[in-house]
């Protein structure tokens, strides 16, 4: 028992002393930690107020830079709210001068409103009086009055439209005939030319009717080969001394003539004989195109046309149309079509070639389709004449509408020519249908009741019933037929329409 109190005892004593020697060095750590901990504050104190310091200046440095942005934003600032302040002003006072522009109108429509409104009242009133004094006077019911007052009206828009035509036409007759008429009349002095008709067919004189036999050969093999080489008809009948070659293509039938009179003047007349005058012939009429097409182009002035062009300006010298020879007639379209262009101060050259050029198609029409001014507009574009030249080619018959001067001079000039006495000739099949055509035309109006062409057609005489038809209605109606015969015939140069009124009173003495 007592061994364990000092056990107790020495183990207490253990546990104090060794928690006194526990506190010693707790305190002695405790003071160098302090001394420690106070060396660290002081140093973190003067680099806290070194920092201060440093961080004081840069925000001063950087608070000094922000305000002078800010007061150079506000002068920009300043001075855009002063511009947008001045151009407010000036819309206020464009707003305001508007305001007073659109209260004048509005105060000046509102007038007129007022004044409209009390003259459509005044008309209605009016209007209504009208009714109730054709009803009062007349005795008509209101369909009636207004079928008589509609009536009225047709009669004075008649008598008003007659008097425009009347004026447009004197007005427009004053100052373009004069000039037309001039310009037409120098043209055709200075151009003076020569016609006449030429035949489709070519009729060979031979010595004797005994060679007749021989051109016709043993079983006609001489006739055969002749019509088979020269491609034309040789016609042999009954007419003493007299053979005719006849063809669609004047080109061959100049070669077909020019072989047999050959042949005729050598007098041998055999198949082999036959080819070899045809060879010869075809070289002949060649030459003869393309001299006659050097001859035309040098006569008008005209040294640049295409060599082929040239050589089918040639070919019109075998072509005819109503008996009037076509390279004449283009020689002469080219001179009208210079001097008109002269006169009117154009440049001649190019519509004297547009005026050479123009029938250039019917060289070749008999192997194309199509109106010859096309064809020959299109035979100019492909060999490289100038679209305006083509144009005139192409609108020389109305095939398109013209939209230059010279378009209208070659149409002009055509006409000219076509409608000179003896240039042209028609058979009389063609000429008494145009004929019996422009007296059917009159015939179809209204108030009608004669009909004459005269002058070779050229004037149509019309005689109305003076009951139908009154003064104002003959203009309307001669303005009507000229139109109708301009929009349904072909024809050369102009018809002149005559409306004849006649009046008679007729009495009986009893």
């Amino acid at each position: 028992m007592p061994e364990i109190i000092w056990l107790v005892i020495g183990a207490v004593a253990g546990i104090a002393l060794g928690f006194v020697a526990t506190r010693f060095l707790a305190n002695s750590a405790t003071k160098r930690a302090a001394e420690e901990a106070a060396t660290v504050v002081e140093n973190a104190k003067q680099q806290a107020e070194t920092m201060r310091r440093e961080a004081v200046i840069e925000a001063k440095d950087q608070a000094l830079k922000y305000k002078q942005e800010v007061e150079n934003e506000n002068k920009e600032r300043m001075r855009e709210v002063r511009s947008a302040e001045n151009r407010i002003s000036q819309r206020e006072e464009s707003l305001d001068r508007r305001s007073e522009t659109l209260d004048a109108r509005e105060h000046q429509i509102s007038s007129l409103q007022g004044q409209i409104e009390r003259r459509e009242r005044d008309l209605d009133e009016a209007e209504v009086e009208m009714g109730r004094r054709l009803e009062r006077v007349a005795g008509m019911s209101p369909e009636e009055a207004k079928e008589e007052l509609l009536d009225t009206i047709r009669d004075e828009v008649t008598h008003e439209s007659a008097a425009i035509i009347r004026d447009a036409e004197a007005r427009t007759k004053a100052e373009a005939d004069k000039k037309a008429r001039m310009i037409l009349s120098l043209a055709i002095q200075r151009v003076a030319a020569d016609h006449s008709a030429e035949n489709t067919v070519s009729a060979i004189h031979i010595p004797s009717d005994d060679l007749k036999g021989r051109i016709i050969g043993r079983e006609g093999r001489n006739i055969r080969s002749f019509e088979q080489l020269t491609g034309t008809n040789l016609i042999i009948d009954d007419t003493p001394e007299c053979v005719t070659i006849s063809c669609f293509d004047p080109v061959r039938r100049e070669i077909g003539r020019v072989t047999m009179e050959n042949l005729v003047a050598d007098g041998r007349i055999h198949p082999a004989r036959i080819e070899e005058m045809y060879g010869k012939a075809v070289a002949l009429v060649n030459q003869r195109v393309q001299e006659a097409g050097e001859q035309a182009a040098f006569d008008t002035g005209i040294h640049d046309l295409h060599p082929e062009i040239v050589r089918t300006l040639g070919r019109l010298r075998y072509r005819t149309s109503y008996g009037q020879n076509v390279l004449n007639h283009s020689l002469e379209v080219a001179y009208l079509s210079g001097v008109m262009a002269s006169e009117l101060g154009l440049d001649p050259i190019p519509a004297k070639r547009a005026g050479l050029l123009h029938d250039l198609g019917k060289a070749i029409d008999h192997d194309m389709e199509g109106s010859h001014a096309v064809i020959g507009a299109d035979l100019a574009r492909r060999f490289g004449e100038r679209a305006e030249i083509v144009h005139a080619i192409e609108a020389h018959h109305g095939d398109v509408d013209p939209n230059t001067v010279i378009d209208v001079l070659v149409q002009a000039a055509d006409a000219v020519s076509a409608a000179r006495p003896g240039a042209r000739k028609e058979t009389l099949d063609a000429y008494i249908k145009r004929l019996e055509k422009l007296e059917e035309i009159a015939n179809a109006h209204d108030g009608v009741e004669r009909t004459y062409a005269i002058q070779a057609g050229r004037e149509v005489r019309v005689m109305v019933k003076p009951e139908v038809v009154d003064e104002a209605q003959s203009v309307v109606l001669a303005h009507d037929i000229a139109h109708q015969i301009e929009s349904e015939m072909q024809y050369p140069g102009q018809v002149k329409v005559v409306v004849i009124r006649e009046s008679r009173a007729v009495d009986y003495a009893k």
